[in-house]
Formats: C-alpha cells, structure tokens, sequence
C-alpha cells in the first residue's frame, strides 16, 4: 500500500520529467509511474501469500493497463516512452 506522501513523490519527480508539473497526475507516464509503484508493492505480500488468487487477479488487472498505457505513450511520442522505461526499470 502506498502512503499520500509516496503518491506525491512520485507524481512530483515523473510530473516534472515526463507531464506538464508537479500537479499532474492524468498523464499516462505518471499513471505508468504509479501503477509501477503499487505493481512492485505487492512483491511482498505474494511471496508470503502464495494462494492468494484474489489479489492476483488484481495484479494482472493492474500489469494490463499498465501496458495499455505504455503501448499509448510508445505510439505517440517513442523518446518519452524509451526515457520512461529506462527512468522505472522496466524489461524493454
């Protein structure tokens, strides 16, 4: 789970680099951003919940959109989409 003040870190620093401010929060790379946040958060809790289908049902929800949106920034701008995966660490 994500406290206020990690949103707000995390929508200041990719807002900046990657939307038009601090207060952006509808962009697609600061919702990339998040969803990659709240994506990696939950490492641990599977790792000790091993039959927890629920939440992976959730988590799967969560990886689709978040490729739906990548998909969206590589189509429309592909050196933003690059310094993205690059600023979060993705596989690609």
């Amino acid at each position: 789970m994500m406290t206020k003040e990690q949103r707000s870190e995390i929508v200041k620093n990719i807002g900046t680099k990657f939307g038009k401010g601090a207060n952006d929060t509808g962009s697609a790379p600061v919702q990339i951003a998040l969803l990659t946040a709240r994506i990696n958060g939950l490492k641990d809790h599977f790792t000790a919940n091993k039959h927890d289908y629920h939440s992976n049902r959730g988590l799967l929800k969560m990886i689709g959109l978040r490729r739906s949106l990548l998909k969206y920034v590589k189509n429309n701008d592909t050196a933003k989409y690059t310094e993205l995966i690059k600023e979060l660490g993705l596989r690609k």
